[in-house]
């Protein structure tokens, strides 16, 4: 059985140690979906929902948590992030979400990503729950990874 690195001796949960590690560029990208109504589409491509520009704000939310994750998930490290950019692709009845991260740092930032795709996902919920009761978050999942 392999040897987990999250795991000390006795079993316990540990943070691992990348001490050792050279920092490299690292990129993660990673997508996810907001299945709604084709009306809540129209609302949102209109910009007429009632709490505002949702895609501005869920941008803003997805960014701040990226930076944030190493408070959020235990074990991870704090990173420092290069960029993150989200981008919001409007499709019949879903909106299509995507998060890319960077760093130059001894560990990768595939978590980073997948925070950030997950609050923004949640911040357009909670945006347009009002108008629609039928959205589901789905296929949160990490796309690719690069280290250089």
């Amino acid at each position: 059985m392999k040897k987990f690195s999250h795991l000390d001796v006795e079993g316990r949960a540990k943070m691992v140690d990348v001490g050792h590690k050279p920092a490299q560029l690292r990129i993660a990208i990673a997508e996810g979906s907001v299945r709604c109504l084709p009306a809540t589409i129209a609302a949102l491509r209109a910009k007429s929902l009632p709490k505002g520009d949702v895609f501005t704000v869920a941008k803003v939310a997805a960014i701040l948590a990226a930076k944030r994750v190493d408070e959020l998930i235990p074990l991870c490290h704090s990173l420092p992030l290069d960029a993150v950019e989200v981008n919001f692709f409007l499709k019949k009845n879903f909106v299509r979400i995507t998060a890319e991260a960077r760093t130059t740092a001894k560990t990768g930032v595939e978590m980073e990503a997948l925070t950030a795709v997950s609050v923004a996902a949640l911040t357009i919920y909670d945006m347009c729950k009002a108008v629609d009761k039928t959205m589901v978050i789905e296929g949160v999942r990490l796309v690719s990874k690069i280290k250089k």
